[in-house]
């Protein structure tokens, strides 16, 4: 046994399977395990879940103001707010924002999940000629930020959709400023997979 994990601390694979072998053969199982192809499996396997690799993106690159992220039953939920996506009152991305999506979508489009993008709005109504109501602002915003995720990004268009929420949707109250901007948003929803 000790030369067996003297054997694998080296990671001396001709040296463990020859071990390996002779043990399986004297406990009647002569089956030996892979190392090396064990070990280039988990040297090829991203590090941590799925969250955590979000999470280390929004830290290295000072994002915590102006992304969240909420794990439930859906899948993860990645909570962009309006001051990095778009200027106030327009489904226009803003310059930023396109390097903001391109860190997102290298870990995205690499997932098998379906991808659901949801535009949010606060509750103070909007009137323009382009936006006649928050409901149009949302699903407009919505829909260009899921066109440059499948179109310069290229995230699979078959695993996205978008819906616009307006205002009903709330993460907090909008009785103060700082609860209207965190309401508005954009989410990228990763829906979790049926088992």
């Amino acid at each position: 046994m000790f030369i067996i994990l003297y054997a694998i601390s080296n990671i001396d694979v001709k040296k463990y399977e020859k071990m390996m072998t002779a043990v399986g053969d004297f406990f009647g199982s002569p089956k030996v395990v892979d190392l090396q192809t064990e070990i280039m499996k988990d040297m090829s396997a991203p590090a941590g879940t799925l969250k955590d690799e979000l999470e280390r993106l929004i830290y290295e690159n000072n994002y915590a103001a102006s992304i969240k992220l909420e794990e439930n039953d859906r899948g993860i939920t990645i909570h962009i707010m309006e001051n990095i996506l778009f200027p106030s009152g327009s489904a226009d991305l803003a310059f930023g924002s396109i390097s903001v999506l391109g860190k997102l979508a290298a870990i995205i489009k690499t997932l098998p999940n379906d991808i659901r993008i949801e535009g949010h709005t606060d509750n103070i109504p909007i009137k323009s000629s382009v936006y006649p109501s928050n409901w149009h602002l949302s699903v407009a915003r919505a829909l260009n930020t899921a066109y440059n995720l499948i179109e310069i990004e290229k995230v699979p268009a078959d695993k996205v959709s978008i819906v616009g929420y307006a205002e009903y949707q709330p993460i907090q109250p909008n009785e103060t400023p700082e609860g209207r901007s965190l309401n508005r948003r954009v989410d990228i929803v990763i829906i979790k997979k049926a088992k």
